[in-house]
């Protein structure tokens, strides 16, 4: 059974920064892309960043270009959120996806359960 899960989240003062991974097994990660998804409390789910299977090309929202940089080592079947500047809005749950590159949940197959991201004033 395809695992995704999520860790380095926790509570950070706005301006700080957090370095979010997600560990996949049983997954030829290689063969898909990579997606960081965020929902904060009472809103719908948001599309964060996209890297492609490669690492070759990377998306972003505009809520967090320049600030969040997606990586991956597939050596380690490994992607990453760098998170810099953090503003108190960017508190959610973050979860990490495999699929197709994309910004639209319904593209992606593998989810993760999800870490939390909270970003104090």
């Amino acid at each position: 059974q395809v695992q995704l899960v999520e860790s380095g989240g926790g509570l950070v003062q706005a301006g700080g920064s957090l370095t979010l991974s997600c560990a996949a097994s049983k997954l030829t990660f290689s063969s898909y892309s990579m997606g960081w998804f965020r929902q904060a409390p009472g809103k719908e789910r948001d599309f964060v960043a996209a890297i492609s299977w490669r690492g070759g090309s990377t998306y972003y929202a505009d809520s967090v270009k320049g600030r969040f940089t997606i990586s991956r080592d597939n050596a380690k079947s490994t992607v990453l959120l760098r998170m810099n500047s953090l503003k108190p809005e960017d508190t959610a749950v973050y979860s990490c996806a495999a699929g197709y590159m994309s910004r639209y949940a319904r593209d992606y197959q593998y989810w993760g359960q999800g870490t939390q991201v909270t970003v104090s004033s």
